[in-house]
């Protein structure tokens, strides 16, 4: 076992004296050490229930004959964070999260994991670590939360948001508001929509490192104590069989999540995650290769914000298994891929019907034949932007408009909210990115006024930074190169003609070549925002938003 490093033979007589003075037991010691990743705490409410799922994993390791050992991992609870300075320390999250448990790992050595992540960045996060680690490892998430009901009406934190906007505009009294933030958010659990977090937790189905119902299993069910001890239990398993992440989170595996994510319509988010996860796991997985991808798969889904159904209407529909399952008709999976169930993808869906076609999509009748999700490449994003295609609006998928240019997301909001903002415009929020802003805020704000304000069919949205799963409408995000590194959109003025044409997968400025070189040639790079602390430390190693946001290896870029 790895472990023995820690617990075998004369030299580890002091560790075993430390481990004597945790509690364990001689018999203890002979079994497997089973590090229990918990993502609790008591700020983020997509968090609030990972003690009950943890004490569950623990329960099933025990039960099958591992000594089971938590240790924590950090969590930010985007909502909370969104709209101020708190924004540009959630991505940035995702790097400590995997770093600080490789550590923890490595300093004990034990001999398998389980992982229990739910909201954002600590998915992601430890879905790195898993890979980079290597050792037997599983996941399961403290799943998503119900959906709020207003008026006979199921609604999701995206309206919340919204909400303000429409106050602002004149079209919900103050009463509304109050009514809203009582009710949308009612339980425990990741946001009740496909955003990130879901997005994220059902793509650990189709990557085969959670068990069935991951992803959709809603938070308050006991179904969900139930899968936590099974993980437990199965964890043994894949030590047993010595079945490891990198076993299973191979390329083909990566194509296959690529695939449930065009689908489903995830969060645009997963652009930067997919391409940081398979990096850790030695997989090349370039963003280009999402339209290929897009082409071919249908989308399936159209989960708040995109649509009506939230996450447990998905679960009660099948799941992601179910979604998978209608991909295998147009045999746009690889089902010989290795799982943590230790059987193959095509044996874990078979027979994983769909069960509600109002909510998944038969793959005869979609809701459009093209995925959820688009990159865009043109003058403008050289290496590409991306868009979440499912969620806009028919009218708004070509749009030519002015630009409306800002240096910072407060000021765009500022505008938005203020009137100044009007049909037809393409508002650009810029030095966002990941070294600009630094960390790659998340624009739910300024989307969510856009539409609250009734722009949501008429006004589009460019920025190098990112956007939260919850948002809609014409919202383009990670336009790489960033403001800060001098790239197109750092040189976009007031005014200029900027042409989206989505089913082209196109972004332009209607600017010539020589005007464009004219301008590049006078522009000068910007101070640093923030000099000190992580923030700082991240800015000088973090890569651009198409290459996932991973920091630089000195090694890996041959220095």
């Amino acid at each position: 076992m790895r472990s023995d490093a820690v617990k075998t033979g004369i030299q580890q007589a002091p560790h075993r004296s430390l481990f004597h003075a945790l509690g364990m037991t001689e018999e203890e010691m002979k079994r497997p050490l089973v590090g229990i990743v918990n993502s609790y705490n008591e700020v983020v409410p997509g968090h609030m229930n990972l003690d009950k799922i943890t004490e569950a994993v623990k329960l099933g390791v025990a039960m099958a004959g591992g000594v089971p050992r938590e240790f924590p991992a950090i969590a930010v609870c985007d909502g909370i964070a969104m709209g101020h300075v708190g924004m540009k320390y959630s991505l940035v999250t995702r790097d400590l999260i995997a770093d600080s448990t490789e550590c923890m790992a490595m300093a004990h050595q034990f001999d398998a994991l389980v992982m229990i992540p739910n909201c954002d960045k600590n998915v992601p996060g430890l879905l790195m670590a898993a890979a980079r680690l290597n050792i037997p490892t599983i996941f399961v998430s403290g799943g998503p939360m119900m959906a709020g009901h207003l008026k006979g009406r199921k609604r999701s934190l995206s309206s919340m948001f919204e909400a303000v906007g429409e106050y602002t505009a004149g079209t919900m009294t103050a009463d509304e508001v109050r009514e809203y933030e009582e009710k949308v958010c009612p339980t425990c659990g990741s946001c009740s929509g496909m955003y990130t977090a879901n997005s994220m937790n059902c793509l650990t189905e189709a990557l085969g490192m959670g068990l069935r119902g991951n992803g959709t299993i809603p938070a308050v069910y006991s179904e969900r104590i139930r899968l936590a001890k099974m993980a437990g239990m199965q964890v043994m398993e894949l030590l047993k069989k010595n079945i490891r992440p990198r076993d299973i989170m191979t390329e083909k595996a990566f194509m296959n999540a690529l695939t449930v994510d065009m689908a489903l319509g995830c969060s645009t988010n997963s652009m930067l995650h997919l391409p940081a996860i398979a990096h850790e796991a030695g997989v090349e997985l370039n963003v280009d290769i999402a339209n290929e991808v897009s082409a071919r798969t249908p989308n399936l889904c159209h989960l708040a914000p995109a649509g009506p159904t939230y996450m447990e209407d998905l679960n009660e529909a099948g799941g992601v298994y179910a979604v998978m399952n209608e991909l295998t008709k147009k045999n746009l999976l690889d089902l010989d891929c290795l799982t943590v169930t230790g059987k193959t993808v095509g044996e874990n869906i078979a027979g994983c019907v769909n069960k509600n076609p109002e909510v998944i999509r038969p793959v005869e009748n979609p809701y459009s034949e093209t995925g959820g999700l688009a990159m865009l490449k043109g003058n403008l994003a050289p290496d590409s932007g991306v868009v979440k295609r499912s969620a806009v609006v028919p009218e708004m998928m070509v749009h030519e408009g002015p630009a409306r240019v800002f240096d910072c997301e407060e000021d765009a909001i500022a505008a938005i909210l203020g009137g100044k903002i009007v049909a037809g415009d393409v508002v650009v929020i810029r030095y966002e990115g990941p070294k600009g802003g630094p960390g790659m805020r998340e624009m739910l704000n300024p989307t969510s006024a856009i539409a609250g304000m009734g722009l949501g069919s008429s006004v589009a949205l460019i920025t190098d930074g990112r956007f939260s799963g919850a948002s809609r409408g014409a919202s383009i995000g990670h336009v790489s190169p960033e403001a800060a590194v001098g790239g197109p959109i750092a040189l976009v003025e007031e005014g200029d003609i900027i042409k989206i044409n989505i089913p082209e997968c196109r972004l332009d400025l209607a600017v010539s070549d020589e005007e464009l070189a004219r301008r590049k040639a006078a522009w000068q790079p910007r101070e640093p925002k923030i000099r000190t602390g992580y923030l700082a430390r991240y800015a000088s190693l973090v890569t651009s938003g198409n290459r996932g946001a991973v920091l630089i290896n000195p090694l890996e870029e041959g220095r």
